[in-house]
Formats: structure tokens, C-alpha cells, sequence
């Protein structure tokens, strides 16, 4: 199932989904908007994965006491952010996908982190299709811890996605 695959490493749901690598010393591979401004639509924030990012250790447990005040403040917030559709069997009417930051290392390889990550499922009567282009997604943003049969996170983010484009 395409939830299931998370952010870390697919051959190994269970390891650990950190990134080696501080976010501030992450170089961003998908395009990037313009990190904490506002929309031109009123009322939306313009977001990137980096604004979602927090320091996290290698091998460690996640606890919501990690999350910075600047990342709870965006829950139940409307934002817009891009990034990458991770593939799945169906191409067309996607009515819940995950959104990675890139589209080559991030989420298809061993050592992603767990905030590189946002599990999308679409309002009712909306849709996506697959595209390997980067798209833009606008939705309410919440925080959803997603685990795995072991009790790992697979997912902490959450969006109430609106548009794909």
C-alpha cells in the first residue's frame, strides 16, 4: 500500500528515518517557493520542506517535543508546497498519495529524513494525477503520526489537500 512506503528507506520500513545530515546543512533538491512569505492567494502560505524541517538524531525515536514552535504554529494552516508525487500502481484520480521533497535521493533511498515527507489525501470530489514534474499542493496542514506494524513512524505530516497543480 502506498501509505505504508513512508519517507525512509522501502526495503526496510522498520529502520530509522533520519537524516544524516542537520536540515540547515541540507541542500534542497526540489524547487523551492520562497520559504514563510504568503501566497498571492489570500490567506494561503507559501511553504517549502525546509520550513517543515527539525533537528532530529540518526537511530532516534521521534517525539512531538522535537517539533519547533514554528512548525506547530502551521497546523490547521492553509499552504501551498511542492514537491514530488511518490509513484504508485494508479496514474490518474488519486484521491491520496505522499508528497517527498525530491525525486531521486530523499525518499527512494536509505537515510531520508521523516520530515521529507507529507501524506496527501484529497478533499472529497478532488483528485490527482502522477506527474514526474514537481507540483504544488494546496491543503490544510496538520500534524498525523503515520506508523508502521512495528510501532516505527512512517509519516508525521498530514495534508487536507485541495489542489494538485
Amino acid at each position: 500500500m502506498l501509505l505504508l512506503t513512508g519517507c525512509g528507506d522501502r526495503h526496510e520500513i522498520g529502520s530509522p528515518k533520519a537524516s544524516d545530515t542537520k536540515p540547515s546543512q541540507r541542500t534542497p533538491q526540489a524547487p523551492q517557493q520562497a520559504t514563510g512569505g504568503h501566497s498571492r492567494t489570500a490567506g494561503i502560505r507559501d511553504i517549502s520542506f525546509d520550513d517543515i524541517a527539525f533537528d532530529m538524531e540518526k537511530g532516534s525515536a521521534f517525539s512531538r517535543d522535537l517539533l519547533p514552535e514554528r512548525v506547530l504554529a502551521l497546523q490547521g494552516q492553509p499552504v501551498r508546497i511542492r514537491g514530488y508525487i511518490l509513484p504508485s500502481f494508479q496514474q490518474t484520480g488519486l484521491t491520496q498519495f505522499v508528497l517527498v521533497r525530491d525525486n531521486m535521493e530523499c525518499c527512494f533511498g536509505p537515510g531520508a529524513a521523516l520530515y521529507d515527507c507529507i501524506v496527501v489525501k484529497m478533499q472529497p470530489g478532488q483528485t490527482a494525477d502522477f506527474s514526474i514534474r514537481p507540483v504544488a499542493v494546496t491543503g490544510v496542514f496538520d500534524l498525523a503520526e503515520l506508523k508502521g506494524p512495528d510501532g516505527n513512524h512512517l509519516a508525521i505530516y498530514a495534508l487536507a489537500g485541495e489542489t494538485v497543480r
